[in-house]
């Protein structure tokens, strides 16, 4: 069922969604917002600054203001309030990682109709050897999920529970807030090797080392131990095939106490798989870049989840900026 009046106008509005999404990720990258400031400046002087052609940056900048990002008097530029929240390096809301992220994967995705005839990713993995790509991955799902974990956690009350297991937990975001928000709380955050230092250094910045501890491993290759109350699964099975997934949250099933229950976050199709848009459009980010990875949806999660000997499963009500959603489910014995 046709979600939008396409006529001429919106399809090619469409087409050329690129031209505003590239006009962004240039800015972004030649970190134009950060170099205006909380001034206002001149397309030759921000041009001195990040040594481009003035002619150039002027075109950049006019068509910044159009978008409504920069603000424009006679020849000056500023930033709105937006951009200045949002798009400087030195605002704790910097989302400009993130969209570093969505420019390093521009390249794969105008060879989606290749990945769609082979059905394998045209992405590998050695771009993420390159120390900016990396750099972009990390901080952006950690600026993404700081924003997130706030009001996330305040959807789930924990007050009766005692540890948490952060499983493919990156840098800790979410064990932080849990832990934040219920003071009885202890968690373990386990991901790769490379992950720790920036973890611990995250978890020492909001004062919480005594609190919560980092174990390196994969959840995938490796055997996991230990007994938990609560199992944070978020975002970590999408880059996987069903195979893969079911044996994840087998092993987040077996780590739990009796009583204890799994929290699974991730972008959840409806089971006739045509929505929510953002998850449909990620799952074809997955094909891309992963031999099996995919959205799955909320029947196959809930399948995989009975699978693992889990009960009372339920949808929960929350629904995060990117249309992603949680499922609980408790281990009773």
């Amino acid at each position: 069922m046709d979600k939008q009046n396409w006529n001429p106008g919106t399809l090619l509005g469409l087409s050329g969604q690129y031209w505003k999404t590239c006009t962004l990720h240039a800015a972004v990258k030649l970190d134009i917002f950060t170099t205006i400031g909380d001034g206002a400046m001149t397309g030759k002087k921000i041009a001195e600054k990040i040594g481009t052609d003035v002619d150039a940056v002027d075109r950049l900048l006019n068509a910044l203001a159009a978008l409504g990002l920069l603000e424009k008097k006679v020849d000056t530029f500023l930033n709105t309030d937006a951009a200045g929240r949002f798009l400087r390096k030195d605002s704790k809301a910097y989302l400009g990682f993130m969209i570093l992220h969505h420019h390093h994967l521009v390249e794969s995705w105008f060879n989606l109709d290749q990945a769609v005839l082979t059905g394998k990713p045209v992405r590998t993995r050695s771009s993420f050897n390159d120390e900016s790509v990396r750099e972009a991955f990390l901080m952006g799902m950690f600026n993404m999920a700081m924003l997130q974990a706030p009001p996330l956690v305040e959807a789930f009350d924990l007050s009766a529970y005692g540890n948490l297991l952060d499983m493919g937990g990156g840098p800790g975001t979410y064990a932080i807030h849990f832990c934040l928000q219920n003071p009885q709380l202890k968690a373990v955050v386990y991901d790769l090797p490379t992950t720790q230092p920036f973890a611990e250094k995250t978890i020492s910045q909001f004062g919480l080392s005594d609190r919560i501890s980092f174990e390196a491993g994969d959840y995938v290759t490796e055997p996991m131990h230990g007994q938990y109350d609560v199992v944070w699964m978020s975002h970590v099975l999408h880059g996987e095939g069903p195979a893969v997934c079911q044996s994840m949250i087998k092993k987040a099933a077996a780590m739990l106490e009796s009583g204890g229950m799994l929290l699974l976050h991730d972008f959840i199709l409806d089971d006739t798989r045509d929505g929510p848009l953002f998850p449909t459009l990620f799952s074809m980010n997955m094909l891309l870049g992963t031999p099996e990875g995919r959205a799955y949806t909320e029947q196959e999660f809930v399948h995989m989840m009975k699978q693992a000997g889990l009960s009372d499963i339920q949808r929960s009500p929350y629904c995060g900026p990117t249309e992603s959603g949680i499922l609980t489910g408790k281990k009773i014995t």
